[in-house]
Parts: C-alpha cells; structure tokens; sequence
C-alpha cells in the first residue's frame, strides 16, 4: 500500500482561495493522504467553507485555533498532527497539479531520495496564469539555498522516518527557508523533480509582494537562524541580494 503523506495547510482568512486548494489535493492521483487544516483565528466564511469538505471526506482534517498565532504556530500545530510518512506543504491559496504526489512520490523511491520539490507555474490572485515557471538549480546543494530559497514552499516533500519531524521557532519568518536549509544541512544536496507540478499565487498583500519586509526576513535568517553577527550577516545580505537579483532570474522562464 502507499504511504500516507500529511499535507498541512494553516489557513487565515483565506475564503476567496480554501475551496479550489482543498480540491487540489482531492484532485490528486495518488490518494492516500489526510490534509490537516489548522485555522488561525478567521473572522471571515474559511472555517464553514472548510467544515463542508469535512463532513464529506474523512481524510480531511479541521483544526481550530482559539486566537490568531501567526501562519508559522498554524503549521507547526498541523505537523504536530500529522501521521504520515511524508509531511508536504499546501498553503491555503496555493494549487497543485493532479499528479503531483503521485510524481514526487514515485520521484523519491526511484531515486532512494529522503527529500525532493519540484518547479512551479504562477498565478495572479484571480487565479490568471501568468505563463511564468520558477524552476531551480539541479542538483541544489546547501551553498546555493544558503544564498536563495529555491525552493517552493507548496512543493517540497520530506520523508517523517528519515527526518522526524522539524518544528522550527514560530517566532521566526521564513519558516519554510529555514527548514529547507535544516534538511540540506543534512544531506548536502537536494533533487528536484524538473517539471512544474503545482501554481504558486502571487497575492497583493503576502509577504512576497513587499521587497522591504523580504529584506528583513531574510536578514533574520542570517541573524537568528544561522547566529551570524551583525556585520557578516549584512555581507551575507549583499550576496544574497546578487543571488536574487542576477542570479536566480536565470531560472525563471516565460513559457
């Protein structure tokens, strides 16, 4: 029998997007999976709309925090829950392709992989695709993540037997930069599947959209994360701004 992949998803005030992720990963090939959804406190119709795919399909899970924590104490509570042998990401306004478990999955036992993630198409926040794939270098080593997070986050899968479970501070952005970084540690290189397998939706008002807080963020990572001083992490800021502004847009593609 496959394996049972956890997909977390934390949700916040996401009515506009929840239905047509939910129905991605009712989409999908592969179908032993449970979604756990934790909501952060919505005050708008995210919650009802979730319970309705609840009572109708038992492999996705509702879970309801009593306040808003913050998107990373959301995902963190998901993984917490999770039972399966692989932990996947699924943000609330993301979509993936119908195979893209299947794909990955298949992609990591051929290849006795632990970790794997996968290109990526982009929409704009009505859905619009706009005909632009951010793909990654392959194979990716630690040096090169250090510098850039080329991986998307709604694409990466990491095996639970092999890993356990990485529960970062929730205090901290960049969360899913750091955890990828916590797995190249570790294994030194990482292999993409090399085609898209999901949308990413660019929204006006997500962290992405603002290049001041990107900077911060990313700032934080050299100074919290990795425990540089001030002045190396602001060297290592200028390097990964080179990498971002010269050197990943090699990896961007109109298609």
């Amino acid at each position: 029998m496959n394996a049972l992949v956890s997909i977390l998803t934390p949700t916040y005030n996401t009515e506009k997007f929840i239905k047509s992720t939910i129905e991605s990963a009712q989409n999908q090939t592969y179908t032993n999976w449970e979604m756990i959804l934790v909501d952060d406190a919505s005050t708008d119709n995210t919650v009802a709309i979730i319970e309705k795919f609840v009572q109708k399909d038992s492999r996705i899970k509702l879970f309801k925090l009593p306040e808003n924590r913050g998107n990373g104490f959301a995902r963190n509570a998901a993984l917490e829950k999770a039972t399966g042998k692989y932990i996947a990401y699924l943000d609330a306004d993301d979509l993936w392709f119908s195979e893209k478990l299947e794909k990955q999955i298949q992609f990591l036992k051929t290849n006795n992989l632990h970790f794997t993630f996968s290109f990526y198409d982009s929409v704009n926040e009505e859905g619009n695709d706009l005909n632009r794939r951010v793909e990654s270098p392959n194979p990716l080593t630690y040096k090169q993540l250090f510098f850039c997070n080329y991986v998307g986050n709604l694409t990466a899968i990491y095996d639970v037997d092999y890993f356990g479970k990485i529960i970062l501070e929730t205090s901290q952005k960049r969360q899913d930069w750091r955890i990828w970084l916590t797995i190249l540690k570790q294994i030194k290189v990482a292999m993409p599947v090399p085609e898209s397998l999901a949308f990413y939706r660019i929204r006006k008002d997500s962290i992405s959209s603002s290049k001041f807080k990107l900077i911060k963020h990313n700032f934080g990572v050299y100074r919290e994360f990795h425990g540089y001083n001030f002045a190396f992490a602001v060297l290592l800021m200028l390097r990964f701004l080179f990498t971002q502004l010269v050197i990943k847009p090699r990896y961007i593609k109109n298609i």
